[in-house]
């Protein structure tokens, strides 16, 4: 059986290394010669997806930071933590760099006999025919014109700022979500040295590069910052694809759901979803079953309300800081405050985050 997976993505590279696991071979058709990753984007992975990986794709402790701490803040409160989620042990989530991530991969991959990479302009579906299944996970070729068009999306009018400071070293295990009233900021550790930075900024407020960096110093509580790199910037939008299958070809990765930053889900999002994959791929491979479209029914079928669920759930987080920043108003974040102090609650919200929902 031969797999071919379209574009040469993170999660392109993820599921070829979980398929050539199982000895299937895998055509990965790359939609550009000179891919490029940002050294400045970071990946939250939880402890759960953390082990699926280790156990399921490839070993990634050497390249992980571990957080043991999230402390959520809102500007309306001043200096007061919204909410405090802690863990006993070493680790609530990771962070990686995903151009680390990337090469692990990819130098892996290559060394396989199940693995092939190559460059081609696909026009039309008799490329096709020799594959038992096609994964498609570049938003930009005429498959995903053709037959991934229609989805439920929001144009959120945001940015996302992404860039890495280096700063004085400290213990750095906490990360930090603070609700400001430009957007959310988060000072995710990569180091003790290091903190890697994401912040969401309202369009309309027509910030310039140079007015994001002094508000990153200005909105940092912690940290005696050195130096920041390049940053770098992406418009933010969320979505869910209403069919994840076409026949025989599976729409994977961001095709079938963008999220919002704030929560730091999308790719663990994607990590679920190959986790629920493999399961599939492993009943087939077990009993001496083909791939075939009742493959990618059965995927839609067990995940599809899950992400439907869990995204919705990260857009309403979204609305609900951004209706007090909007109002100016410490109400909200008074509730969100005196709610977490139960510790049942606190619990509740990170399994969510760990695992997802109905899991």
């Amino acid at each position: 059986m031969t797999v071919c997976i379209l574009g040469n993505s993170l999660t392109a590279l993820t599921l070829a290394k979980m398929l050539v696991n199982y000895k299937v071979n895998v055509d990965l058709i790359l939609n550009k010669k000179n891919y490029k990753i940002s050294n400045s984007r970071t990946i939250g992975i939880s402890k759960n997806n953390v082990d699926f990986f280790n156990n399921n794709i490839i070993n990634i402790e050497k390249l992980i930071w571990n957080v043991k701490n999230i402390e959520i803040f809102s500007e309306n409160l001043s200096k007061e933590s919204l909410i405090n989620f802690k863990t006993n042990n070493n680790q609530l989530f990771s962070i990686i760099k995903n151009y680390k991530l990337y090469q692990l991969l990819d130098k892996d991959l290559s060394k396989s006999k199940f693995f092939r990479s190559k460059f081609s302009i696909i026009k039309n579906l008799s490329f096709f025919k020799k594959y038992d299944l096609i994964i498609n996970c570049d938003p930009l070729n005429f498959i995903t014109k053709r037959y991934f068009s229609k989805k439920i999306s929001k144009e959120y009018n945001c940015t996302a700022y992404t860039t890495i400071i280096s700063h004085d070293e400290i213990i750095n295990d906490t990360a930090l979500q603070i609700f400001t009233k430009n957007g959310p900021l988060a000072f995710l550790p990569i180091s003790n040295k290091k903190t890697s930075i994401v912040y969401s900024v309202d369009n309309l407020n027509n910030l310039q590069e140079k007015n994001i960096e002094k508000l990153i110093r200005d909105k940092n509580l912690k940290y005696k910052i050195r130096n920041l790199e390049k940053i770098n910037s992406f418009e933010l939008k969320s979505l869910n694809l209403r069919s994840y299958y076409h026949d025989n070809i599976l729409a994977f990765g961001d095709l079938l759901h963008k999220v919002h930053p704030l929560a730091g889900q999308g790719f663990n999002m994607t990590i679920r979803d190959i986790k629920v994959f493999s399961q599939i791929i492993k009943k087939r491979l077990d009993v001496g079953l083909s791939f075939d479209s009742s493959v990618n029914s059965e995927f839609q079928k067990k995940i599809k309300h899950k992400n439907f669920i869990f995204s919705n759930g990260i857009d309403l987080i979204h609305e609900f800081f951004n209706i007090e920043r909007k109002t100016r108003t410490n109400f909200l974040s008074k509730s969100v405050k005196l709610i977490s102090n139960y510790p049942s609650i606190n619990r509740m919200f990170t399994k969510i985050a760990d695992k997802g929902v109905l899991y």
